[in-house]
Order: C-alpha cells, then sequence, then structure tokens
C-alpha cells in the first residue's frame, strides 16, 4: 500500500513537469506489477477485486 501512494505520488509530479512519457509509464507499469504480485499472492483480495464479471 505504502509503494502504491509513493508511486501515485511520483506519477502526479512527473506529469505535473511533463516528464518524457517514459518516465510516466515506467512507474504506471511497476505499480500494475506491484499491485498484481498482491493480487496473486492474497486470495481475500481476489474475491474483493474478481477479473470475471
Amino acid at each position: 500500500m505504502l509503494l502504491t501512494g509513493y508511486l501515485g505520488g511520483a506519477i502526479a509530479s512527473k506529469v505535473r513537469i511533463h516528464a518524457p512519457m517514459f518516465d510516466i509509464g515506467f512507474a504506471i507499469v511497476f505499480a500494475v506489477f506491484v499491485w498484481g504480485g498482491l493480487w496473486l499472492r492474497n486470495p481475500r483480495l481476489r474475491r474483493m477485486l474478481p477479473l470475471q464479471p
């Protein structure tokens, strides 16, 4: 959770200063990997955020 907040701040500051798209995209992809790993490890999170409709 703390890493998500950190990456959110990093993305917001990079968008504000008009950083290259690679810098912004890297932080977004890294955050998706972090949440994906958490989703794979935690069955309660999988029940709360199912991928199937």
